[in-house]
């Protein structure tokens, strides 16, 4: 009977984390504290018709010190939930 040891995990064979979402909008709402509404605009083919056609979603992004104003063009990235819509934080303009 041979016992088989586990070798330790070179850096290749690391396990490397999945990219965090990064998109880019465009602030439509500012009235929260250290919360903005980002507006992402995003085209989706239609497959029978072979049109394309514009979906906008709102997403929750946090502002710290409520430095980005409504207009701004940002980009946001994923992050753990910070409170019940807010997923999102702002990485820069």
């Amino acid at each position: 009977m041979k016992i088989e040891t586990k070798k330790p995990l070179d850096k290749k064979d690391s396990i490397k984390k999945p990219q965090k979402t990064r998109l880019r909008g465009i602030v439509i709402s500012d009235k929260m504290q250290e919360t903005v509404v980002v507006a992402v605009e995003k085209f989706i083919l239609n497959v029978k018709y072979k049109k394309r056609l514009k979906t906008i979603k709102k997403y929750k992004a946090h502002n710290k010190d409520n430095k980005y104003k409504t207009g701004d063009r940002v980009i946001i990235e994923e992050c753990r939930p910070m409170s019940k819509e807010k997923r999102w934080i702002i990485i820069s303009s």
